[in-house]
């Protein structure tokens, strides 16, 4: 088993660690950290940057060639770990020596460890894992401030602010679409820069919401779709991503999944919030604004490509979504519209 550990305090030093046990080379845009690495211990990337009231993400796509433990450690704050597991699975406990809670996919999950006290995450052998872990509070100074973020979702969570450790699993969450449009992003810069901080706070705020929502049912089990029904959900999900433009319909869909459109539809709604209609449409009105940004291509050959019919629909829909027409669009690009 490979060990690695980590302090949580800049996300540079974080990088600097993980490069050195597992390899790779680092890059940097704007304080945003990749690691790409294809070698003996692993395979894949990870992605992470901190922003304002002391957040900070991380993102792990990779693939480790024996089991790793990486132990996270802070020892001036007690950050509140906010986990989505959309490959894979992992495992967490505080400290070396307590119970591992497993982590499996389209799971979520809400930590905090003592102060001075690990969180550990156990990643096995040979499994293939998409991992988001957001941060609020990884630095000492955001602890000081009585207003502060990280005291606010402490106070959101435990009681007296407790110091105890805390660890809530969460059904399947309704935040898949926006952690895929933080890994979407195609921007540089501070444009970028921007556009993650809007969508890691919007993930926050579902989290919150979310778990009150759970409290206020007692249930955290709204769903009797079985983990492989979940994962035909998210290769149709794929599928439709990749080829919008396709005359998809709920009979082809249900046939190609096996799923009844009742189950369908339920897939959908719990990963994307949406129904499978709305989504496809959803996919399509992203596709053209990535070709419109940045493609030659007239209005009438974007709503072609993407499988529309009518003109009119489709700057209806666009509009709704970015608050002009594509027209307007075209002539007045406004990088930050991809968050509307």
């Amino acid at each position: 088993m490979k060990i690695i550990n980590i302090q949580t305090d800049k996300i540079k030093n974080i990088f600097e660690t993980l490069a050195l046990h597992l390899g790779g080379k680092i890059t940097c845009d704007l304080e945003e950290y990749t690691l790409e690495f294809h070698n003996a211990s692993a395979q894949g990337s990870i992605i992470g940057a901190s922003f304002n009231d002391a957040i900070s993400y991380m993102q792990f796509d990779m693939t480790f060639s024996d089991e790793v433990r990486m132990n996270i450690a802070n020892l001036n704050a007690s950050p509140v770990y906010f986990a989505y597991c959309s490959e894979g699975n992992l495992s967490h406990r505080f400290s070396v020596l307590e119970e591992e809670k497993k982590l499996e996919m389209f799971q979520t999950a809400i930590l905090s460890a003592r102060e001075k006290e690990e969180n550990v995450l156990l990643f096995e052998k040979g499994i293939k894992t998409k991992f988001t872990l957001i941060t609020v509070g990884n630095q000492s100074g955001a602890m000081d401030q009585a207003n502060s973020l990280n005291t606010k979702v402490k106070e959101t969570f435990f009681e007296n602010n407790s110091q105890e450790n805390f660890f809530y699993l969460g059904s399947y969450r309704r935040i898949a679409e926006k952690i895929e449009q933080l890994s979407s992003i195609t921007q540089t810069g501070i444009v970028r820069h921007l556009l993650k901080e809007g969508i890691l706070r919007i993930i926050l705020a579902t989290e919150i919401q979310q778990h009150a929502d759970d409290l206020a049912t007692a249930s955290k089990d709204f769903s009797c779709l079985t983990l492989r029904e979940m994962e035909e959900i998210k290769e149709l999900s794929e599928t439709i991503q990749s080829n919008p433009e396709e005359a998809f319909t709920i009979k082809w869909l249900s046939k190609k999944s096996g799923l009844s459109p009742n189950k369908l539809q339920e897939g959908f709604k719990m990963i994307h919030n949406r129904t499978v209609n709305d989504f496809i449409t959803h996919t399509r009105v992203l596709k053209a604004e990535i070709l419109i940004r940045t493609s030659d291509l007239n209005i009438s050959e974007v709503v072609y490509c993407i499988g529309f019919t009518s003109r009119s629909y489709f700057s209806k829909i666009f509009k709704q979504k970015f608050n002009c027409s594509p027209k307007e669009y075209k002539f007045n690009l406004n990088p930050l519209a991809i968050t509307a």
